[in-house]
């Protein structure tokens, strides 16, 4: 694969306070990246028929979430019953939320290291989404044990290690940001995001081939054919490994061909 990174020119635009801003301004962007990809998939199901709500759905679940799931867990919490909240809540407290007070943070200070800083935040982002996202798995609260115990262990300890990356780039010298080629980075990270979001409508078989395909996207280098065997080979490992072997209740086929 090409190199994904070169030298910053010299010029107004790419000024450290220039960089700052548009540094938090992608952080922010980020904090709403899986709102944005549901929504995305919300509007591509008004043709294909495969999202489970509609565009005016996702963006009114998500809206109240972000205006509501603080308070509610206050108040659940006051009230010192269990805590319930729904994915969307917990998508916004456990994701969304963080990711805007880093926003902030970047937008108001000036690393010494950004490229490391911004690096950490990045392990960050990956380590709340995974947190979210097996959030509703048993074995996450407690020290009871389960398919969520893993994600929980390995999602902690990437937000201690991106955090502790973050403080570095913040206090101590380093290198300035390089520009960045996207293709790869954003084809991946689409990639991640479409599995979470289309792994329940869709069913392992479809998500985990279709997010294949979208990684692949990511290069210019990719070979089709050799593509499609890998991805069909990967895809028939996992629909084994996870629902026989490891006995995940992820679901194979789509939705609308169960029911």
């Amino acid at each position: 694969m090409a190199d994904t990174t070169g030298q910053l020119s010299d010029n107004a635009a790419n000024t450290p306070a220039a960089r700052n801003a548009i540094g938090a301004l992608i952080i922010l962007l980020l904090a709403f990246a899986p709102q944005l990809v549901e929504l995305a998939m919300a509007l591509a199901g008004q043709i294909a028929a495969l999202a489970v709500r509609s565009p005016l759905q996702v963006m009114s679940a998500h809206g109240a979430a972000l205006v509501e799931s603080l308070p509610a867990l206050v108040r659940q919490w006051a009230e010192g019953g269990k805590i319930t909240l729904r994915s969307d809540a917990l998508l916004v407290l456990i994701y969304t939320y963080p990711l805007m007070a880093i926003a902030l943070f970047t937008w108001l200070v000036r690393p010494r290291a950004p490229q490391d800083y911004f690096g950490g935040v990045v392990l960050m982002a990956i380590a709340l989404f995974a947190l979210w996202a097996a959030s509703d798995l048993s074995g996450m609260r407690g020290f009871t044990f389960g398919p969520g115990t893993a994600p929980r262990m390995l999602g902690v300890l990437l937000l201690g290690m991106g955090a502790a990356v973050a403080v570095i780039g913040l206090v101590t010298e380093g290198p300035s940001l390089q520009i960045y080629h996207w293709r790869g980075p954003l084809f991946v990270s689409l990639a991640i995001l479409s599995f979470a979001v289309a792994i329940r409508p869709l069913g392992l078989i479809v998500a985990a081939l279709a997010s294949f395909l979208i990684a692949a996207l990511g290069t210019s280098e990719t070979r089709w054919g050799e593509t499609l065997i890998v991805g069909v080979v990967l895809t028939l490992g996992c629909a084994l490994l996870f629902p026989y072997v490891l006995g995940l209740p992820m679901p194979l086929f789509p939705r609308l061909l169960v029911q």
